[in-house]
């Protein structure tokens, strides 16, 4: 069957669909007459157009048009910001809804493209004040990239705590840092929260508390409520989204062709066999979902032993060199990108994530990533196809909304309408999926807070009950706690008001010689259930000392005395993190609260804001999360071109430096082949 017969019949089939009201199945037909289209070079005719509409893929008509749905197409245009695009028939009604003030939390596919609805709001509606709550700091970063392309003439677009408001602003924030900015924000025209279903507690028990915490704080000043997320098919109903509407979107863009090859596993083949088999056959960019940090490193080991050739390009070339000169030559990454193959995790440093994810978008770059659930958590990122090597989320099997979000990565509008899944090992049971908010345990809540939501009054009871005898103690201090659990607070209140002669000494906290922390840092670990046993403390004590001179010494440096300590360059990742994150959030309070219990007028902020930075100068490490790695910033700094050891340099003016002497910057022969790409990556989401 020659071409225009084959598309003739599909044409046939697709009108057939639609006469008897199969508009999804449709919509798929579509797709996939769309992909052969691509796949042979052919022109859209006028009758393929009418039908695209008629599903309606507005933005995938063009070429040969009716004048009925070439005025479609046009009246489906709207602003986005710094151009006009089409939207598709969901994305319009959605968009509808928002600017007639509704409050909505809606379930839409990976693909569905909402971030157009978001951009379209704002160029339309043009709020003073948006707050965009996003789960991760390289999502955070994903979306300031984008609406500062789009809105940074009109907005200041906010992601760091030292940045000064505008009259009009788009706040940018992971749930922890938009509560330490939440005072700050007197009103807001539109609260945007991207993957809500994670502030419930039976999905992520950890950070849940925190999102809502946030939805409470924030929603209170919000006019307007806009809550995101994939593959909901019910929401409970609960306090946290009371008043706002439900919307479960269907709408697909892409086609998913699943291809179960785990039967074949099961019946005696080797699975390493079958993924080298099909990875040599494929083409395009593919994600590898690995399920577990273990099973990266048995997959890079993998990749590594089979006949994988180097891809061999100048990008990728120069990207190695760089990893081998900054981290050493002994970590395998850069063997693996050699290869054409990254690595995407929660624990590596921020801008090496950011990097990755770039060149993965590169003709020339990554061809691969082999990720953990960091991949669909953390950026929006697709790929031709896409791997499931294990059925594993962590600790636990995966559930079916995590394999849909995973498989949901494949395919890509405008770029490859069809998204091949490989699925290596045995799939979750499908399941219909509703998703709850119950009120977290354990759970500080203000007598403000349980203003705004609606709870039974013996829910309202105990809350108040274990509240305010933690109110009774810290008076006014209450309020400035991070920590969302009682129990954490309590344990800090108990300890200091029993052993208050042991932290006579807390000053030494604040000493330059870090082996002054010792008995202090100590007491920390053991209230933090930090260290089981004494070796563990004493690595966790070294560790951090040879963390204090990250500014000081170069990184290989840095690993070989980790190394002496037994741990990795995967270890020093996963330590940092839990550094600048969990202790410096758990000495906050613990500072808090010293100062109304103990009464010894000491301030261990300095400290503090040393661990938060990972002993990096403030705007260092604050210009990590816009791709500026440390190594660079260090560069600079050596080159006087920026003293980042200036006190109270705040990223924001660090940047304007950085923008004002760009010229200079770019002539200075310190900087190798791949550190000016990532200049170039690096003033392409900072400056217009």
């Amino acid at each position: 069957m020659n071409n225009e017969d084959y598309i003739f019949e599909q044409c046939k089939k697709i009108n057939t669909q639609l006469l008897e009201n199969q508009e999804e199945v449709a919509r798929d037909t579509v797709i996939k007459l769309l992909d052969y289209h691509k796949q042979h070079n052919i022109t859209y005719s006028p009758l393929v157009n009418h039908l695209i509409r008629e599903v309606g893929l507005f933005p995938y008509m063009k070429d040969s048009l009716f004048w009925e749905d070439e005025l479609v197409y046009d009246l489906f245009k709207t602003n986005v910001g710094n151009e006009e695009k089409t939207l598709h028939r969901a994305q319009s009604k959605l968009l509808k809804k928002l600017l007639t003030g509704e409050n909505i939390a809606v379930s839409a596919p990976t693909s569905f493209g909402k971030s157009f609805v978001i951009d379209a709001f704002i160029a339309i509606k043009q709020p003073h004040n948006v707050v965009i709550i996003v789960p991760t700091i390289a999502l955070m970063d994903e979306t300031r990239r984008r609406l500062f392309k789009k809105f940074a003439n009109k907005y200041s677009i906010i992601t760091t705590l030292d940045t000064t408001l505008g009259n009009n602003n788009i706040f940018i924030f992971p749930q922890e840092r938009a509560l330490m900015y939440a005072k700050a924000i007197d009103s807001i025209d539109i609260l945007v929260i991207d993957e809500f279903y994670k502030s419930s507690v039976e999905v992520d028990k950890d950070r849940a508390p925190a999102l809502i915490k946030c939805i409470m704080n924030l929603g209170k000043k919000a006019k307007q409520k806009y809550y995101l997320a994939p593959n909901i098919d019910k929401l409970e109903d609960n306090p946290f989204t009371e008043g706002m509407s439900f919307e479960k979107i269907d709408f697909k863009t892409v086609f998913l062709e699943i291809n179960n090859l785990y039967p074949q596993i099961k019946n005696g083949k080797d699975k390493s066999d079958i993924l080298i088999d099909y990875y040599k056959r494929i083409n395009g960019k593919s994600l590898i979902y690995a399920g577990t940090f273990s099973e990266i490193d048995n997959l890079r080991t993998l990749f590594s032993r089979n006949d994988i050739y180097n891809k061999n390009t100048k990008i990728l070339n120069s990207f190695a060199s760089w990893l081998d000169n900054n981290y050493g030559k002994l970590w395998f990454l850069s063997d693996l990108v050699r290869k054409g193959i990254g690595i995407h995790h929660g624990k590596l440093h921020r801008s090496l994530s950011q990097i990755q994810i770039r060149l993965f978008e590169e003709p020339e770059g990554l061809n691969t990533i082999i990720s953990t659930s960091s991949i669909i958590e953390g950026v929006n990122t697709s790929a031709e196809n896409v791997f499931i090597w294990r059925n594993k989320n962590g600790q636990k099997n995966l559930n079916d909304f995590t394999y849909r979000n995973i498989i949901g990565r494949g395919g890509r509008m405008f770029c490859h309408f069809i998204g091949k899944i490989y699925v290596l090992d045995k799939t979750p049971e499908t399941e219909n999926i509703q998703l709850s908010l119950p009120l977290p345990d354990d759970f500080i809540l203000s007598e403000s807070d349980l203003e705004n939501i609606e709870l039974t009054q013996n829910q309202k009871d105990k809350i108040i009950v274990d509240n305010n005898e933690l109110k009774a103690k810290l008076e006014d201090s209450f309020d400035s706690l991070q920590s969302t659990k009682i129990s954490q607070i309590q344990t800090i209140i108990s300890e200091l008001e029993k052993n208050r002669k042991k932290w006579n000494g807390l000053n030494y906290i604040n000493s330059v010689n870090p082996n002054d922390w010792d008995y202090l840092l100590n007491n920390f670990l053991w209230m933090m259930g930090w260290g089981i046993n004494r070796n563990q403390k004493e690595q966790i004590l070294n560790a951090i000392k040879i963390c204090s001179r990250n500014w000081e010494n170069h990184m290989s440096l840095i690993l070989d005395n980790l190394k002496d300590i037994d741990m990795t360059i995967d270890d020093y990742f996963a330590f940092e993190k839990k550094l600048t994150f969990d202790m410096s959030s758990f000495l906050s309070d613990f500072n808090i609260i010293q100062k109304r219990i103990l009464n010894i007028n000491v301030d261990i902020e300095p400290f503090i804001t040393k661990i938060r930075n990972a002993f990096l100068p403030s705007a260092v490490f604050q210009l990590e999360e816009f791709g500026l790695p440390r190594m660079i910033s260090r560069k600079l700094h050596e080159a006087n071109i920026i003293n980042f050891e200036e006190e109270n340099l705040s990223s924001q003016k660090a940047i304007d430096i950085l923008i004002k002497r760009k010229t200079s910057i770019y002539g200075l022969q310190i900087f190798d082949e791949f550190d000016k790409y990532i200049l170039d990556y690096f003033y392409q989401g900072v400056q217009l």
